[in-house]
């Protein structure tokens, strides 16, 4: 070959030709194809598509054989019908696989509340009746599963003190629409969930209005000290449906969720928040309740989740009992309060080898940010003299992220200008009026106040819950 003769691509031997196009994306694929009549034909081999298949659209040789066409028509098929979701698809796909196998392991009986896809049809229609457009990720989600049945369990989490319960259910498009929001201080808002037993929902913001930023999700909270009934906090709970919702299977799917009577608890485990003293091990877990909360009066209510367990190898003299309980805690503004008491929520257990005992209790606060220590008082059964301390780990409560309503944000502005002062209770941050902060309880008056105003026109069973 002469110095100077150049080769061409398409003159290179199939293999590494096949080796070099399998780099390339399926546009440039589909771009090569069009070269010449060799690289249309090589750009057709069936495992470069099956590999975009996997990448693209999840799909498994099970699928393939099942579809009876070619990875090349198997691609395409998919990408006509779900194209417009290619940036999505693969992200939520994984996230509802991993939903399901966890859901078959742990909480089978939620499998059989889950819904069938929409259909681009059934999206455009629901467009079209709310006069908004869906955003890509929400579609996308939508298309692989249309939410649940209006059945308890709740899909997207539960929770459980002695006298109040939430299970919130993730709604099916048509029912969402039903309860999307024209009124004033709600406006272009869409529901993601419902729970029947408070009447809370989250909901997820279709145009940025009223201080709302676009796509994100929230839990209303009315201004309790407005005299304008559009003045709505938001507690966010995500930036975008995808964010949301992957997350939150993230947080299923790896454990940081425990599962309570086959329904799925989202209390929070904090890294670290383990301690243990002789034989014994505390661990702690929080969890924020937006439903008995407020920004305006700032009352931020958390629950927190304490685990004990004795080890098995301990001895059987180990043997004790729960005499007190001592905490100390210590709010963002530098207070610290010491409370100490018998037992525990009525309780006094008994701690023997191998021993797990757990309970919930439920706290308030009005700061931005407040830890708890302490520890707990056992004697031994053997011997009632011998008395000793457990230690119980640190644990912080912060409020998530919460925006003030534009019309709030404005009344604030100008009585600011008047009386020069600073709030007193959270600071600014890079999300303009969106601030962070801590918990407090609310009676069942306030409770029927922050309900929505809709309710889903559908029957449900409700699930036995102790």
């Amino acid at each position: 070959m002469s110095a100077n003769a150049e080769l061409r691509m398409d003159q290179l031997p199939s293999d590494p030709l096949l080796h070099i196009l399998s780099f390339l994306g399926f546009r440039d694929l589909i771009h090569c194809s069009f070269v010449s009549r060799r690289l249309y034909d090589l750009s057709k081999h069936n495992p470069l598509w099956r590999s975009l298949c996997c990448k693209h659209w999840l799909l498994t040789e099970a699928d393939q054989l099942q579809s009876g066409a070619s990875w090349h028509c198997l691609f395409r098929r998919y990408y006509v019908d779900l194209g417009r979701y290619l940036q999505y698809y693969p992200g939520l796909k994984k996230a509802w696989e991993q939903l399901m196998v966890f859901l078959q392991q742990r909480c089978p009986r939620m499998i059989a509340s889950l819904k069938d896809g929409a259909t681009e049809v059934e999206l455009n229609d629901i467009e079209v009746q709310i006069g908004c457009r869906l955003p890509d990720d929400y579609r996308c989600s939508y298309r692989i599963h249309n939410g649940q049945k209006l059945v308890i369990p709740g899909l997207m989490g539960s929770m459980s003190l002695s006298n109040h319960y939430r299970s919130e259910v993730l709604l099916d498009v048509e029912t969402a629409a039903g309860g999307f929001q024209q009124r004033k201080g709600m406006r272009r808002c869409l529901p993601l969930t419902f729970c029947f037993h408070t009447g809370v929902s989250q909901y997820m913001a279709l145009e940025p209005a009223e201080g709302r930023r676009v796509y994100e999700s929230f839990y209303p909270c009315p201004d309790q000290t407005a005299q304008d009934p559009s003045a709505i906090d938001m507690f966010i709970t995500g930036s975008s449906f995808f964010e949301w919702f992957t997350s939150y299977v993230h947080n299923v799917v790896t454990g940081e969720y425990p599962i309570i009577r086959d329904q799925i608890f989202r209390y929070v485990h904090e890294d670290g928040c383990v301690e243990t003293t002789g034989d014994i091990t505390v661990s702690v877990s929080t969890s924020f309740l937006p439903e008995l909360s407020s920004v305006h009066p700032p009352h931020f209510f958390f629950t927190y989740r304490i685990r004990m367990e004795m080890s098995v190898a301990a001895s059987s003299e180990a043997s004790c009992q729960l005499d007190s309980r001592y905490w100390k805690i210590t709010t963002s503004d530098g207070n610290v309060e010491e409370v100490q008491g018998p037992g525990v929520v009525g309780e006094f257990p008994v701690m023997t080898p191998g021993k797990v005992h757990e309970y919930a209790s439920c706290t308030t606060f009005s700061t931005p940010t407040e830890y708890m220590e302490g520890h707990y008082t056992f004697h031994r059964l053997a011997n009632k003299e011998e008395v000793f301390q457990v230690a119980i780990p640190r644990f912080h409560m912060t409020c998530p992220p919460f925006r003030e309503p534009l019309v709030r944000t404005q009344k604030v502005a100008s009585s600011a200008s008047r009386f020069d002062r600073d709030d007193d209770f959270c600071d600014e941050d890079d999300f303009g009026h969106q601030r962070g902060i801590n918990m407090a309880a609310r009676g069942s008056s306030d409770l029927r106040e922050t309900s929505s105003s809709w309710k889903p026109d559908r029957q449900y069973a409700k699930s036995q819950n102790d």
